[in-house]
């Protein structure tokens, strides 16, 4: 399939890439249905990524938007976890079996499925949460039932990677990835071009471990679910003398943090969701990048149930609120003032335009 040549020929790039070496998931399939709860004749779906909806990150914060839904729509839901990509297609024909009218699936990796699902079926409504649709050469395509939910994540990337900077003792940070996707790069490459934006701005010369944006080759566990993996990848990083990590690899950075906790002089940088609410490591986290996946899946199912469905893709920004950095909650006291002030004017540069983050992978 085009997904797997597409991530096959970015993996091939990556200058590290561990194996997975921790157990997979169990082989779960939970479907959640609001039969009794329903007061509208509307049923919404979801399928995660192998990550599952317990990852402290995008699936989870899809799937609270899921029951958001449910909860002040009044609609049926069902929604099936993933826990290899070997699910991804029968999941989704579980649920078109089961008579959704809107199957969301959250992830790049699902492109492939959701999009021959979508063609497949007409009369259902499909959406895809971090990738558009594509034909077999990769050129863009508009599917009438199928909408990408995509975010442009290099901008908010990019503000946390001028923080990472920053706040630094060692003059070292960190990023690495799950696989060598877009929706993975993106952030690496705004992180990037913020810590060398720290660097301009201050005469400094912080280093960034774990990724060239110029290159575009750097550090992949090769999967999203091996904490071990992150384990292994965080140590490597702190023994090289970085005091700041920013793993956007879903449950594999849980690993990574769990590393730094126990080195007990470095801090992670969470991604798309808020890491000092949802995991148990909020001492340690500086900050998030934050993809407000919850509310846009939220949007596109109330869209669907009141008959105003469109293809049209969404891209969550900084200027729509799509995107965000999360407070910096314990280490608030900590940021020196005149990072926190200029980081709200790298904020205001962006969304004006004056400044343009640029990543191979933003949504065209």
């Amino acid at each position: 399939m085009k997904k797997i040549i597409r991530v096959a020929a970015l993996s091939g790039v990556v200058a590290l890439a561990l194996a997975a070496c921790g157990s997979a998931p169990e082989d779960t399939e939970e479907t959640t249905g609001g039969e009794t709860a329903a007061s509208t004749d509307f049923k919404a779906c979801m399928v995660s990524d192998a990550g599952g909806f317990d990852d402290k990150s995008f699936n989870q914060a899809g799937f609270e938007g899921l029951n958001k839904a449910k909860d002040e729509l009044g609609i049926e839901v069902a929604s099936v976890e993933s826990a290899a990509d070997t699910d991804y297609t029968p999941n989704i024909d579980s649920l078109v079996a089961e008579n959704c009218d809107l199957i969301i699936g959250v992830g790049f990796l699902l492109e492939d499925p959701i999009q021959t699902a979508a063609e497949a079926n007409p009369d259902i409504k499909f959406a895809l949460v971090d990738s558009s649709f594509s034909d077999a050469d990769f050129n863009p395509v508009t599917l009438d039932n199928a909408k990408p939910i995509l975010f442009d994540t290099a901008q908010a990337a990019y503000l946390a990677g001028y923080v990472a900077a920053g706040q630094s003792t060692t003059g070292k940070v960190a990023t690495f990835g799950g696989i060598a996707i877009p929706s993975v790069t993106i952030f690496m490459d705004g992180f990037a071009d913020g810590v060398a934006k720290y660097n301009e701005d201050n005469g400094t010369a912080v280093t960034l471990l774990g990724w060239d944006k110029a290159a575009q080759t750097g550090v992949f566990a090769g999967n999203f679910d091996s904490q071990d993996d992150g384990k292994n990848i965080g140590q490597s990083f702190i023994d090289q003398g970085a005091d700041i990590i920013m793993p956007v690899a879903g449950p594999v950075g849980l690993g990574t943090a769990s590393v730094a906790q126990t080195a007990g002089n470095v801090a992670i940088i969470g991604v798309d969701a808020d890491w000092f609410e949802t995991t148990e490591y909020g001492p340690i986290v500086l900050t998030s990048v934050m993809k407000e996946i919850g509310p846009a899946v939220f949007d596109t199912i109330s869209e669907a149930v009141d008959d105003k469905f469109s293809s049209d893709p969404y891209v969550g920004t900084l200027e729509n609120e799509g995107l965000g950095l999360a407070p910096f909650h314990d280490f608030e006291s900590k940021v020196a003032s005149d990072v926190t002030t200029k980081v709200e004017e790298l904020k205001a540069a962006i969304i004006s335009g004056e400044i343009v983050v640029q990543s191979d992978a933003s949504p065209k």
